[in-house]
């Protein structure tokens, strides 16, 4: 089973962003871009079926804006194919999707790239995967701009976050976040935290949600002790925030790279461990828990006390170490936003981004390198 991490915590020398002002990109011009298709992503259904049929809505959804203010195309990403950064096209004539009866159409701001996008798009789960061509993105911020009959809380104008695939490995949509519009069940979004802009919003999604859900199986709570393997990446910085402002962790210990170190004490790591340098499984000192994002378990286990825990998000599982696939939930969003919005946990996004529209196969390539601190993030969009 694949990780869900955010990024690896491999060295770079640069600071992260904790919750800083995002520079306005450069405007996106799609005339720059001159992508064909054989398949291409369009209103026609003959060009739409001719790989696969594309879901439509069960029954009709009521609107609560007029559908002449939602265009019938959009601006997208796409692959037909699976394979590395190469498959990967602009199209800005993709049909914007149908909402079913539980969903809302989101206008996208934000959208964020985690490793399963890429493995995603390497075949890695085909097997359970929708049909191509892909739309890809999990991770969104944006507005909601329509709403279906089953629509109970969220309306028109709210800006929301959230992961826009219930089970990350097992049939996700084949419209994803990367495009100007996305189909979202109403159960998997939650409202964006007012401090939060939507850069900062879509970084969080996938990774906060692993990371609370890794340390609820834990059965993680005050006074209990901590280390997190990855802790610079996107998974394990929010893992050290939440341990230590959520859970009421007694010590929290991270490793990273020489020059992250400095990132996981701000995060409120009371030990950062240069991985490059010691060897944490030979540490006198050992955990309740060991939260591993960079597949080390057979080293963690050294490293936790008779009768704890291990996280496992990637690599083999050596005992008592586990392995879970978060289920996104737009509740346990929800449950975090206080902390959110009161600065005890943040979003940190990489130096380098975000990324413009237009350079979403350049984000996809930095991500790929493992070297990204927090979340590679794509905004705006478009």
């Amino acid at each position: 089973m694949e990780a869900l991490l955010s990024s690896s915590s491999c060295a770079t020398l640069f600071k992260p962003k904790l919750i800083s002002p995002i520079a306005v990109a450069p405007k996106f011009n799609p005339k720059s871009f001159h992508f064909k298709s054989k398949y291409p992503l369009t209103n026609n259904p003959a060009a739409r079926f001719a790989l696969a049929p594309l879901k439509v809505a069960n029954s009709p959804a009521e609107t609560t804006v007029s559908d002449e203010a939602i265009p019938a195309q959009m601006k997208a990403w796409v692959y037909d194919d699976y394979g590395d950064v190469s498959v990967l096209r602009f199209d800005g004539s993709v049909a914007v999707p149908d909402i079913k009866e539980d969903q809302v159409l989101v206008k996208v701001s934000a959208a964020a790239l985690n490793p399963v996008d890429f493995k995603r798009r390497f075949g890695k789960f085909k097997a359970t995967d929708s049909p191509l061509p892909t739309v890809p993105g999990y991770d969104v911020a944006g507005t909601v701009v329509k709403v279906g009959s089953q629509v109970k809380s969220l309306k028109e104008g709210d800006e929301v976050y959230g992961d826009v695939n219930e089970k990350a490995l097992e049939g996700p949509k084949q419209y994803g976040s990367l495009a100007e519009y996305v189909a979202v069940e109403e159960k998997l979004l939650a409202l964006k935290p007012k401090i939060l802009d939507f850069a900062q919003a879509a970084a969080l999604p996938l990774a906060i949600e692993t990371a609370n859900e890794g340390l609820e199986r834990a059965g993680f709570g005050p006074g209990k002790s901590i280390l997190v393997l990855g802790g610079a990446g996107g998974v394990g910085s929010l893992v050290i925030q939440l341990a230590k402002n959520v859970f009421g962790a007694s010590r929290v210990a991270a490793t990273s790279s020489t020059g992250k170190l400095e990132l996981l004490k701000s995060l409120g790591a009371d030990l950062a461990i240069d991985y490059t340098k010691e060897n944490f499984d030979e540490l006198p000192e050992k955990f309740d828990v060991v939260y591993d994002a960079v597949g080390q378990c057979e080293k963690a286990v050294k490293a936790v006390k008779e009768g704890g825990s291990v996280v496992v998000l990637t690599g083999a599982v050596t005992p008592p170490g586990f392995r879970f696939v978060v289920t996104s939930d737009g509740s346990a969003l929800t449950k975090l936003n206080p902390f959110l919005e009161s600065g005890k946990v943040k979003p940190v996004i990489d130096p380098k981004g975000p990324f413009p529209f237009s350079q979403v196969v350049e984000a996809f390539s930095y991500l790929e390198t493992g070297r990204a601190s927090g979340k590679v993030v794509v905004s705006p969009i478009p």
